[in-house]
């Protein structure tokens, strides 16, 4: 505080102190300072402050509290354990292993830098039995000026020191409740459905993390991982209503787990331990009901960080079944008889890579299940081909399901996927490749999704199985989404061999950023918030409505079901035939390759492609029922070699494609792209009369043959391709169906006439005039059109538009829509031979937007601290400015690296759903601290070469050879590093997002600019109403 205080005032605070007794605690800590014989604090003053105090059993738990007018350092038995500044908003710090059994000493150290002086804290510590123990600063403390060496510490002799004064209890004015400690969202904010009813069991406190993970051990309790940091696993013990009784901390070196579980009294734990990433086993081996044992069991490569190893379940077959994101390396030790193999890319054309890097040179499977025993001595390969399921769960029936990612920075684009429930059986491929090579869902050498949710960040699952909630909902799998804050309750009803499914929200909040969820023995849900170190709390979710009839079925839902489960023991049993030879395999599996049921389809074939080639080629060959012989044929396609293409070719023709219907043409189509890919690019001969065929079918009546249809004539060069696929690109009526043809016709050298040329790069050059609401982009700036009709706007499918509704937040292009477009021109324009250069270079050209401008100029107000802005935090909720918190996000350059409201860079998250996960103080603290907490997704690496230097940025392209570096993300410069000169690659722990990017703005217009942050870019929002 700058202001200085007089006698007068001094009187003035202590009458403020007796008129609002009504908000100070008698047992408060008070606010303490040095008795200065009447003397005003000076600027720069330091004194110091001690006090002995005896505990009476061992402490499970203690968390300091504490603040200072302006700066305070406090010390507990000669070690410093907290340091804090601003008298605005307390520090807190867990100081649990930092106090012992009977006597202790805690000293602090204050410095007023003006105007008022004052220290507070307050330890409380949690004690055997449920009792817990309060030290407060108050006036039997000792303090002194003066402060030598060892002043701090419990030999100091402080008999000279003398007793300070208290300007007041904790909640007195001018400083308020500053101790108060971070609270997650309130359950009274939290949407559920009727009947439910949702509590804040307990607020993550200091030095307990951030919490993404959790198991319930045999005896209920609940064990629970934050994010970051080893040796900070916490058990937290249930009362018979489910509220929190006590909190225990594993003091192993074990932690940051993306999966717990507890199995064959053992917590497995998927995290960091003694020897790094890996599978860790720990026991409690002389049975005082502590963990004393670690054990790795399985080493898991490329595991860190979000897209690693994470969720762990049991199986009803007594295995661990273990789930990874797609930058973790399958185990080499694999057991050969696995039941997932033979997996590849399989792109016909060549595969984009991410605009902006990410993911870049990771090979295929993508996210991956392995199933081990209870001592990890045998690994299987069990499915793959997700993207990055956090969680997966076993039904009541046995099966597993999983809610996979999506990859958010593709919105906009045609191969975006969107999150999805996806029923996990053996053998499964569910086609994430990386960059544009995800496969659409009607590939049959994949699985398609049971149900697409939309948008989001598929984190935990769980039946609801072990619950008391009515029939509907025990049945239910409860999925949960971290970035919009919600819990799905997903409703299954059985189908042939596997399932379909419709979904509702269960619980929603705003922020409400869901990590896990697990149900206790007393029939309720408990739940976690938190993840990138954002504050967690611990619910409990009851049912406390009418009890609820379990409507009786229907004959026809009973004849289904059975139906349903005779389909899944039939695929079980040719389940058993995956990964090993087995004679009987081929004779039982063959009929089901004729099935209508894709599921017993593919499981069929799986146990085909388990045996010898050579015991089933002929039949594929002679195979003349419909389905079974496109799919015998696509087991050769993928397995046979090469000089089996033209008979398998000639065997396919048997099966004309205007006699199949739309699914079975697709998967005619994906038969010949497969041998294409696989056993290479057919002869003369044969190439010649696929064209003729397939030119005929293009193009088609559906947008998915044509896409095929479209990648294989160019692939072989179709003389009448390029004058089609324009065509098809005028009269698309949506942006993802433009971009396609864009994208593929993008590599092809040959059969373009210039007309043809000019029409394509036209498409580049287009500009699209926005309207209120709608994309808007600089004057001169490259951009992709929708149509040549006037006034057309971009448009996009009822299905896409509608995820985004549900999601309460308006439609925006993904993170790496721009950069996907500039790749693709440029490799449009690697296609070009030097005529063709010459004679087009007005349109091949790109022009470089400007970059948006502040209107106004913006000179250096302060180096802005969180405790300087901490305390005004509320006033961002009213009277704020739109137009100002636009011209501060301009001005702070947050326009040139985050996409809002569909505008701006790429190089940092999307912001404009941010207050969906984040807590204001959490926005403000990515603010201003950037580097505390960086997203993988946004990381950069450091690349030592063996000669000494040091190249930092992100990787965006890698193969055999060489790795590129973007080293500045503005002005997009490339560095190239030869793989033969690194020594080793680190990620760095550095932001690429600079500090000190708002010391331009005022304090209003960081209000402003986080008012317009959490707006979405909506002008209507609350915060900015002028009444």
């Amino acid at each position: 505080m700058l202001m200085n205080r007089s006698n007068l005032l001094r009187l003035a605070l202590l009458l403020w102190v007796s008129l609002f007794m009504n908000v100070v605690r008698a047992d408060a800590p008070d606010w303490i300072w040095h008795d200065n014989k009447g003397k005003e604090p000076a600027n720069g003053e330091i004194r110091y402050f001690r006090k002995t105090f005896n505990v009476t059993g061992k402490v499970s738990n203690a968390t300091l509290s504490a603040a200072a007018d302006d700066e305070i350092q406090v010390f507990i038995n000669g070690n410093m354990v907290l340091e804090g500044s601003g008298w605005s908003k307390g520090s807190h710090a867990d100081v649990t292993k930092h106090i012992h059994p009977g006597e202790n000493l805690i000293a602090i150290r204050g410095r007023n830098v003006s105007g008022p002086a004052a220290v507070i804290a307050m330890v409380e510590m949690q004690l055997p039995k449920r009792q817990k123990q309060y030290l407060l600063t108050d006036k039997s403390w000792l303090s002194s000026d003066t402060g030598v060496d060892n002043w701090y510490t419990t030999n100091y002799n402080d008999s000279n020191w003398t007793k300070p004064v208290s300007l007041g209890k904790l909640g007195v004015q001018p400083w308020g409740d500053v101790l108060s400690l971070p609270k997650a969202t309130p359950a009274s904010d939290l949407t559920l459905l009727p009947g439910f009813k949702a509590e804040l069991l307990r607020s993550a406190e200091p030095g307990e993390g951030s919490w993404v993970s959790m198991a319930v051990d045999a005896k209920g309790r609940l064990i629970v991982s934050p994010q970051e940091g080893t040796r900070n696993l916490l058990r937290i013990t249930l009362t018979k209503t489910g509220q929190v009784e006590k909190i225990e901390k594993i003091n192993l070196p074990v932690g940051s787990a993306m999966g717990l579980l507890y199995a064959f009294d053992s917590l497995y734990v998927n995290g960091t331990g003694p020897e790094g990433l890996g599978l860790y086993r720990l026991r409690d081996t002389n049975h005082d009901d502590q963990y004393d044992s670690v054990k790795l069991i399985k080493k898991i490569e490329g595991a860190s960080g979000e897209h690693g190893s994470h969720g762990l379940i049991l199986g009803p077959d007594n295995h661990i079944y273990i789930i990874s994101g797609n930058f973790t390396k399958v185990p080499k030790d694999i057991a050969p008889d696995s039941q997932h193999k033979h997996y590849a890319e399989d792109q016909l054309l060549p595969r984009g890579q991410d605009g902006n890097g990410f993911g870049n040179g990771i090979e295929p499977p993508g996210g991956f299940v392995l199933r081990t025993d209870e001592d990890g001595k045998k690994w299987e390969l069990y499915c793959a081909g997700m993207r990055n399921t956090y969680d997966f769960a076993f039904s009541p029936q046995g099966e597993i399901f999983g809610f996979d990612s999506d990859m958010e920075w593709d919105w906009g684009m045609p191969w975006y996927r969107p999150i999805r429930i996806c029923h996990l059986v053996s053998g499964g491929d569910y086609g994430f490749r990386e960059g544009t090579g995800k496969w659409p869902k009607y590939y049959p050498d994949s699985l398609p999704s049971t149900v697409d949710v939309g948008i989001g960040s598929p984190t935990g699952l769980k039946f609801g199985t072990a619950s008391n909630y009515p029939e509907k909902y025990k049945n239910a799998l409860f999925a949960m989404d971290w970035s919009y804050g919600r819990i799905f309750a997903v409703h299954l009803t059985p189908n042939g061999a596997s399932y379909d499914a419709t979904f509702e929200n269960f619980v929603k909040g705003k922020p409400l950023n869901v990590t896990d969820l697990e149900f206790g023995k007393d029939g309720a849900m408990y739940f976690l918030t938190g993840g990138r170190g954002t504050q967690s709390g611990l619910y409990r979710v009851s049912y406390v409505g009418e009890p609820q009839k379990e409507p009786k079925k229907s004959r026809d839902e009973v004849a289904q079901e059975k139906a349903a489960k005779t389909a899944r023991e039939v695929r079980h049993k040719l389940e058993s035939f995956h990964g090993h030879t087995d004679a009987k395999a081929v004779e039982f599996a063959w009929p089901y390759l004729n099935s209508d049921d894709r599921f017993l389809r593919y499981a069929a074939r799986i146990a085909i492609e388990s045996q010898p080639v050579e015991s089933w080629k002929d039949r594929a060959l002679s195979e003349t029922h419909t389905n079974a012989g496109i799919n015998g044929l696509l087991a050769l396609a993928r397995l046979g070699a090469k000089d089996t293409q033209g008979p398998l070719l000639r065997a396919l023709a048997k099966f004309p494609i205007d006699g199949l219907s739309e699914s079975q043409k697709l998967e005619k189509l994906r038969v010949i792209e497969l041998s294409f890919i696989r056993q290479g690019k057919p002869d003369q001969q044969i190439a010649k009369m696929a064209i003729e065929k397939l030119d005929r079918q293009y193009p088609a009546k559906s947008q998915a043959l044509n896409r095929e249809l479209c990648q294989l004539l160019v692939y072989l060069q179709a003389p009448d391709v390029v004058a089609k696929t324009l065509a098809l690109l005028d009269a698309a009526t949506t942006q993802e169906e433009q971009i396609y043809y864009i994208f593929q016709l993008r590599a092809l050298k040959t059969g373009w006439t210039m007309e043809q040329r000019e029409h394509y790069f036209s498409w580049f050059n287009r500009e699209h005039e926005g309207e209120p609401g709608d994309p808007t982009y600089h004057k001169g700036a490259g951009y992709y059109p929708w149509s040549k009709r006037a006034g057309y706007k971009p448009q996009h499918s009822a299905e896409l538009l509608k995820w985004f509704t549900d999601a309460e937040r308006d439609y925006g292009d993904g993170s790496s829509f721009p950069k996907f477009m500039i790749n693709f021109r440029k490799d449009a324009v690697a296609s070009l031979n030097d005529q063709e250069r010459v004679e087009l270079a007005s349109l091949i050209t790109e022009k470089k937007a400007e970059p948006k401008k502040p209107t106004v100029e913006h000179k250096f107000v302060q180096d802005w601290k969180m405790e300087d802005l901490l305390a005004d935090l509320d006033k961002a909720s009213k009277g704020r400015s739109f137009a100002k918190g636009r011209e501060a996000f301009t001005a702070a350059q947050c326009i040139q690296c985050h996409r809002f409201n569909n505008e701006g860079g790429a190089v940092g998250p999307e912001l404009t759903a941010v207050s969906s996960r984040f807590a204001r103080k959490d926005v403000l603290e990515s603010i201003l601290l950037p580097s505390k907490v960086v997203s993988e997704q946004y990381q950069n690496t450091t690349v030592t070469k063996k000669d000494g230097d040091d190249v930092t940025g992100r990787i965006i392209e890698e193969n055999d050879t060489k790795i590129v570096v973007v080293t500045n993300p503005l002005t997009q410069t490339k560095v190239e590093v030869l793989k033969a000169d690194i020594q080793k690659r680190d990620a760095s722990k550095l932001s690429p997002m600079p500090e000190g990017l708002v010391n331009i703005l005022t304090r209003d217009e960081i209000l402003d600019l986080l008012a317009y942050i959490e707006s979405g870019g909506k002008q209507t929002t609350a915060a900015f109403e002028t009444k």
